[in-house]
């Protein structure tokens, strides 16, 4: 297991390259996003690791972990993207392999999605009610094409009245599965993968006795229940393509099935603060944000311009972002991260003089790209180029 790298290397050599902007701005480091990238293949053991677009929201990211086609290369193999509109955005800047990891309604995407042969080969759509297999075919508008689809099976733990994980698929039992199966079929769709995400197990820190406890309890019950959901799947529409699983914190837990054939994974290649408390891996920040010191209100404040990029999820402090450098500083918690400014207080405050950058790390991944449209990306010797976002190439998907 790797150390968790001293802040203050990264920092540095950040704050060196970007001393000439103007703040705030978003900046990631190289050296760590790529050592991120190979322990998540370590990780993975010799299973391909699809990677969540959502999770990183920046194109030349993507390029760099998965070649400039979008493709694959290095342990890594295809997309999970989280829209239709996106998906087709990058099929044709030349990703040849994309997981829609959500089910989409989206009727003028789908009506050219239908018509457009490439699209329907390099784009595999979720489902998990036949209500949307009726509404997809509408949207395309001709029974002549057949999209290719996922089933998205929940992978969350139940114990009698209990739901442990995410509101995702109505779709439990194998029972349940191979009946969807059926009705894609008879509509004539392709049924070529199934997904599990246990979000329980991925998005949920190592916080206590009781988490570690729940997620070994969710470990044994999904590893049970895929397999029988995948045969029950394969009974009525053969082979499959795919079996999902994974995210960033739960690799490991799902390449124990010999049955998956692939990993998701995105949020371990910046490592946001809510990956902080995991045993599975060791944090490695690459990616931070800076802002500047515009007030002094009190020898021990500094208030911050802007700041605010609060994490979807459920309000409460994890959702904040977190002042990294200079180390010791926190939240005040009767105002914490503001829109157009934010007060952080400590020792260290007292040293930061008006003018003077703070350097944040946000609490979820991609969403910090959706703040700024270019991401300062910082080599080993110190080198620096801007590349857009999304948000930086006018895309914007929900």
């Amino acid at each position: 297991m790797r150390r968790a790298p001293d802040p203050r290397a990264v920092v540095d050599r950040l704050a060196a390259a970007t001393a000439d902007l103007d703040a705030p701005f978003a900046a990631l480091d190289l050296t760590t996003l790529r050592a991120n990238a190979r322990d998540l293949v370590r990780r993975a053991d010799g299973v391909p690791i699809r990677v969540a677009s959502k999770s990183v929201r920046c194109r030349a990211v993507l390029e760099e972990v998965l070649g400039t086609d979008l493709s694959g290369q290095s342990g890594f193999r295809g997309i999970m993207s989280f829209s239709l509109p996106e998906s087709m955005w990058l099929a044709r800047e030349g990703a040849r392999d994309i997981l829609l990891g959500y089910p989409t309604l989206h009727r003028s995407a789908l009506a050219e999605y239908g018509q457009d042969d490439e699209l329907l080969e390099r784009i595999v759509l979720m489902i998990d009610d036949v209500g949307q297999l009726d509404l997809i075919r509408d949207a395309i508008g001709t029974d002549l094409v057949t999209p290719r689809i996922c089933l998205d099976v929940d992978a969350s733990l139940r114990v009698g009245p209990l739901h442990l994980g995410a509101r995702r698929s109505p779709v439990h039992t194998p029972e349940q599965a191979a009946s969807l199966a059926r009705a894609a079929t008879e509509r004539g769709f392709a049924v070529v993968g199934v997904m599990t995400y246990e979000a329980q197990i991925a998005g949920l820190p190592d916080s206590s006795l009781a988490v570690r406890l729940m997620k070994r309890a969710s470990a044994s019950d999904i590893g049970k229940r895929r397999g029988l959901v995948v045969d029950a799947v394969r009974a009525e529409v053969g082979e499959l393509e795919i079996v999902n699983s994974g995210g960033s914190g739960s690799i490991e837990v799902s390449i124990a099935d010999s049955g998956v054939t692939e990993v998701t994974a995105g949020s371990g290649l910046y490592v946001p603060g809510l990956f902080d408390d995991y045993r599975s891996f060791v944090p490695q920040p690459s990616m931070y944000f800076a802002t500047v010191a515009l007030r002094k209100p009190a020898p021990k404040i500094a208030t911050v311009f802007a700041g605010g990029y609060i994490a979807s999820g459920p309000a409460g402090a994890s959702r904040l972002p977190k002042p990294t450098w200079p180390v010791g500083l926190k939240l005040l918690g009767g105002e914490g991260a503001g829109e157009v400014q934010t007060p952080v207080a400590g020792a260290a405050a007292e040293k930061i003089a008006v003018g003077d950058r703070v350097w944040f790390r946000h609490a979820k991944a991609g969403e910090l790209c959706e703040r700024f449209n270019e991401v300062h990306i910082v080599d080993s010797d110190g080198t620096r180029r801007s590349v857009p976002t999304y948000r930086g190439e006018g895309k914007c998907f929900g």
